[in-house]
């Protein structure tokens, strides 16, 4: 989808100083924030989806007041925007966001619980607000800017710790009747599988994830030689995805399988979601990704085997995203874009349109 440019919108061809010099001029910027587990980052975005000024702070976790992440959101977002006037923020949330909009339900690592999270920076920073969960407004992000754009529909899938996930219909989140669709870490594959954080068991994101990537090459230890064991020191619990990731590169034969599971799983997944949803596209994005075809070669083929009627369908294409870790910041202020513009649009008026004297009747025209 294309955004229509807003007056205060930045020249992309200019360099740091204009830029900022364009800042402090504009009718007004969009930032986007993206509150997560560890981090909250703020960022002032353009028009063309260009991230071009950004702020930082620590998130304190989930056992402090909620006014302490509130307080962290707006220092952010001040600061991204400098002496530059707010004309809209977009909140991206880790955690379950409701169907309206407004409150943020359940966050694993906030302290966010059936908070009316939208109207407390609207209140507080006086401009329109919008509130959605990370996943979805990555997803808006990639099919504004990124390797969704084009498409009529997607899914996007984020593998990180967990899986989470979004549907796209013509650039629109589809959000299901309590705001929480898209949560497809936790279908289950495994009747009666692995136990699962979120108390249940044989989900999806237990054999296909960031964690169970690294879980899957600690269970080598022992068995195969792996350079694995001297990247972590010896230690299996320092093990971490990038190590998994730089070995696999190297061709460490552990690292590879281990991404071939997590691939195989990927495509399984992939195909009940294509099964009912049928899109044009599959988006696949977080750090996992960073492996490439080690991770969407075994999923494509899996996906092909897995799929119900594969040989008579066009399959759809597996796309890394293109957008990063900030995603999701983007995408939230997409949002807030979208309402503001159309909020400050005048009203469509209905006028007779003049015709020739032997026409006895007006035709109406949209204006």
């Amino acid at each position: 989808m294309t955004e229509l440019p807003g007056p205060g919108d930045l020249d992309e061809a200019a360099d740091e100083r204009p830029v900022l010099r364009a800042l402090t001029r504009s009718r007004g910027v969009f930032v986007g924030v993206d509150v997560g587990g560890t981090k909250v980052l703020a960022g002032v975005v353009s028009s063309r989806g260009r991230v071009l000024r950004t702020a930082r702070r620590s998130t304190p976790g989930r056992r402090v007041s909620p006014e302490i992440v509130e307080e962290a959101v707006v220092a952010a977002v001040r600061e991204a925007a400098g002496d530059a006037p707010l004309r809209g923020v977009g909140v991206a949330a880790a955690g379950f966001v409701d169907g309206d909009g407004e409150r943020v339900m359940f966050a694993p690592h906030l302290p966010w619980q059936g908070e009316d999270v939208r109207a407390r920076f609207a209140r507080r920073l006086r401009v329109p607000v919008v509130l959605d969960n990370d996943a979805n407004c990555a997803a808006v992000a990639e099919w504004a800017y990124g390797a969704a754009r084009g498409t009529e529909s997607a899914l996007m899938i984020t593998l990180g710790t967990g899986i989470g996930g979004a549907i796209l219909l013509n650039g629109r989140v589809m959000r299901g009747v309590n705001g929480m669709a898209g949560e497809f870490g936790h279908m289950q594959v495994v009747p009666d599988g692995r136990s699962c954080h979120c108390g249940g068991t044989g989900c999806w994101e237990e054999y296909c994830s960031g964690s169970a990537l690294v879980r899957y090459a600690r269970e080598s230890f022992g068995q195969q030689p792996t350079m694995l064991e001297e990247l972590c020191a010896g230690q299996p619990a320092r093990l971490t995805g990038p190590m998994v990731t730089d070995a696999a590169e190297a061709g460490d034969l552990v690292a590879r399988q281990a991404f071939a599971q997590v691939g195989g799983w990927l495509g399984v997944g992939v195909a009940n979601l294509v099964a009912a949803v049928d899109p044009e596209a599959v988006v696949i994005g977080g750090g996992v990704v960073d492996a490439g075809e080690r991770l969407l070669a075994p999923a494509r083929l899996a996906l092909t085997r897995s799929l119900v009627g594969a040989e008579h369908r066009l399959l759809p294409e597996l796309r890394p995203a293109q957008l990063g870790p900030q995603a999701g910041l983007v995408g939230a202020a997409v949002l807030v874009r979208r309402l503001t513009i159309r909020r400050e649009r005048p009203p469509t008026t209905l006028r007779p349109e003049r015709r020739r004297p032997r026409a006895r009747a007006a035709r109406w025209a949209w204006r």
